[in-house]
């Protein structure tokens, strides 16, 4: 979860974390969050070593805290599925639109799972990784925010 294959790859995961990791520390704490995001990357590698086992090679490693930042994903798609990202359109001309957490996240995952089935795990993705991490945050998000409501009664 600490390596990455190049600074794209770790730019990347540090953009998401930029975007939506401070929003879930706030509401986790710093604690919790830490042991959260330790949690949905496990969580993740499991998922993947399991499917890379039935649909792929199981000794090609994996590196990159992908799986993790997609745990807190899931659990920003839980807590904040109004709030609005900025985004980036490319449609005739480039513009900047604020859309839906539900929908970007929403339209994120399906596009891993649709990567995720047809390509595989051999690829050179961890796409089920990141529907592992993915998963793994929305039920610590609905597990969090039950716990609130019942704390808030």
């Amino acid at each position: 979860m600490f390596l990455h294959a190049n600074l794209i790859h770790l730019g990347g995961n540090m953009l998401f974390l930029y975007v939506f990791g401070d929003n879930v520390e706030d509401t986790f704490g710093h604690f919790r969050y830490l042991l959260f995001y330790l949690i949905a990357g496990i969580a993740a590698s499991f998922l993947h070593i399991f499917t890379a086992f039935y649909m792929g090679d199981p000794s090609i490693p994996t590196i990159g805290a992908s799986g993790a930042i997609a745990g807190v994903l899931g659990a920003y798609f839980v807590l904040y599925p109004r709030s609005r990202i900025l985004t980036l359109v490319f449609f005739f001309w480039i513009t900047i639109v604020a859309i839906p957490a539900v929908v970007f996240l929403g339209l994120w995952f399906v596009y891993q799972f649709l990567y995720g089935t047809l390509a595989g795990a051999g690829s050179g993705v961890a796409y089920w990784a990141h529907i592992g991490g993915f998963i793994t945050g929305i039920v610590f998000g609905v597990a969090w925010r039950g716990r609130r409501r019942k704390r808030d009664l």
